[in-house]
C-alpha cells in the first residue's frame, strides 16, 4: 500500500509580499517617470519648431513686405489683418505667408501647419493652433507702477493645457506668470491695475486637474495664451 504525504500549502510570506509591491512600485513610478519626460520632450519641440516657428515666419513676412501679415501693402497700417481683434488663422495665415515665399514651420500635417497635437498629462489627445492677431489692449508700463493699455500684435495660441502654458511660458519669459512678460494668458494681458513693491505671483487660472470631474476619459481643460510680437 502506497502511502502519499500531503504537503501543507502554503502562502507568501509577508517579506516575499513587500519585495513584490516595492517591484510594482518601481516600475509605475518608472513608467510615470517616462511619461513626464517624454511629455516634456513634445513641450520642448512644441516651442522650438512650431511657436519658434511661426514666430520667424512672422519675422520673415515683415522682412519681405515691410509690414505684418494680413496688414495692406499700400497703406500699411502696422497691425495684424489691418485692424483691431480680427485673428488670422488657419488657410488664410498659409495662404498670406505661401504667397511672399515665407516657410512654413512643421505643424500636424501638410496643410495643417498652422496646427501642432500633442498629448495632454492624461495621455489624451489635445490639439494647440497659432494665430496672429492685433490687441487693443496690451497692458505696459506707463509712469511709475501704473500700467496703460496699447493696441500690440500678438500670437494666440489656443488649446494649451495647464502643464504646456507653464512650459512655454518658462521657456519665453524665464518664469510663470500670467500677467506679465511677453506671454500671457488671454484673461489676464489687459489688466492694469498698479504693482505694489512687492512682487506677487500670477498663476495660470487653470490647473491639470481642472475639466476632468472624475471622468476618466475626459481632457484635461485647456485654455489660450497671447505672445506679444516685436512689431
Amino acid at each position: 500500500m502506497q502511502i502519499v504525504v500531503r504537503h501543507p500549502m502554503r502562502g507568501f510570506t509577508i517579506l516575499e509580499m513587500s519585495v513584490v509591491l516595492v517591484v510594482i512600485a518601481l516600475i509605475l513610478g518608472a513608467v510615470t517617470v517616462g511619461r513626464d519626460v517624454y511629455r516634456s520632450a513634445v513641450a520642448e519641440r512644441i516651442g522650438s519648431e512650431f511657436v519658434q516657428g511661426w514666430m520667424i515666419a512672422y519675422d520673415r513676412y515683415i522682412q519681405q513686405t515691410g509690414t505684418v501679415p494680413g496688414d495692406e501693402l499700400a497703406n500699411p497700417t502696422g497691425r495684424v489683418n489691418g485692424s483691431t481683434g480680427t485673428a488670422l488663422c488657419g488657410n488664410e495665415l498659409r495662404g498670406a505667408m505661401i504667397a511672399r515665399g515665407v516657410a512654413l514651420p512643421p505643424g500636424r500635417a501638410e496643410g495643417m501647419e498652422t496646427r501642432h497635437v500633442y498629448q495632454d498629462s492624461r495621455g489624451l489627445p489635445r490639439e494647440v493652433e497659432v494665430c496672429f492677431m492685433n490687441l487693443p489692449d496690451w497692458a505696459e508700463p506707463a509712469t511709475g507702477t501704473s500700467y496703460a493699455q496699447r493696441p500690440r500684435n500678438v500670437m494666440r495660441l489656443s488649446g494649451l493645457t495647464p502643464e504646456l502654458a507653464g512650459q512655454l511660458d518658462l521657456r519665453i519669459d524665464g518664469r510663470i506668470d500670467a500677467r506679465f512678460g511677453r506671454m500671457r494668458e488671454s484673461t489676464r494681458h489687459s489688466l492694469v491695475a498698479a504693482i505694489g513693491s512687492t512682487p506677487v505671483d500670477n498663476p495660470w487660472t487653470l490647473n491639470e486637474s481642472e475639466g476632468i470631474n472624475s471622468n476618466p476619459d475626459a481632457q484635461v481643460a485647456a485654455m489660450t495664451g497671447y505672445i506679444r510680437m516685436n512689431q
